[in-house]
């Protein structure tokens, strides 16, 4: 079983292309659903995020208060480290658990979607990187629909981001998403079809 990474920047159509890998039969891991996940499910790592950032990180039912956390690391690059610092080693084990998990259920792909891949250095865990790109202008305006942000937003919050050229500097595979919906099928098509392993030999 192959293990492949899907990043791109804001925008780009990271869950689209994902979606088309699931219905193709990989196993689709999204690493910001492990990290809330584990930031409510994992004791250890709740006692850690209180005592760094307050009781108030936790409501009275124990649900994450995410205005809470966001308010202490906003325009904040120490306490953001330092939240990072407690979730991301907890989620790179996770996704190497779910990984042998995975290929213990004899999976297809295993397929790994994470906006900071490379940030915090999961690329080298994995067989393959795929990077989604789109043109810019088709990125903001896709972000702006979805959140009702205002432009100015998605530039700052690509601003924080690798650029195109970065990404795709770094990449095994390009995926080019510029709204053509056959196309992206055909590549991501492609793609599953040189990374799934055919277990019978054949």
């Amino acid at each position: 079983m192959n293990t492949l990474g899907v990043t791109g920047g804001i925008g780009s159509g990271k869950s689209a292309v994902c979606r088309i890998l699931g219905d193709l039969g990989a196993r689709v891991v999204y690493a910001d659903e492990v990290a809330k996940r584990l930031m409510h499910e994992d004791a250890d790592l709740r006692a850690d995020i209180i005592e760094a950032f307050g009781a108030e990180s936790y409501d009275e039912a124990g649900a994450l208060n995410r205005a809470h956390l966001a308010a202490r690391v906003f325009g904040d690059e120490v306490q953001l480290a330092r939240l990072n610092a407690l979730v991301h080693p907890r989620v790179r084990a996770e996704m190497l658990r779910l990984i042998d998990e995975a290929r213990a259920d004899a999976a297809p792909l295993l397929v790994y979607e994470a906006a900071l891949l490379f940030d915090v250095g999961a690329d080298q865990l994995l067989d393959a990187v795929a990077v989604v790109d789109a043109p810019v202008e088709t990125r903001i305006a896709r972000v702006m629909a979805r959140d009702g942000a205002p432009r100015e937003a998605v530039l700052a919050r690509m601003q924080h981001q690798f650029s195109s050229d970065e990404f795709r500097a770094r990449a095994d595979y390009v995926i080019e998403n510029d709204g053509n919906m056959d196309a992206l099928e055909a590549q991501v098509e492609a793609l599953y079809a040189a990374l799934v392993v055919d277990e019978s030999g054949r």
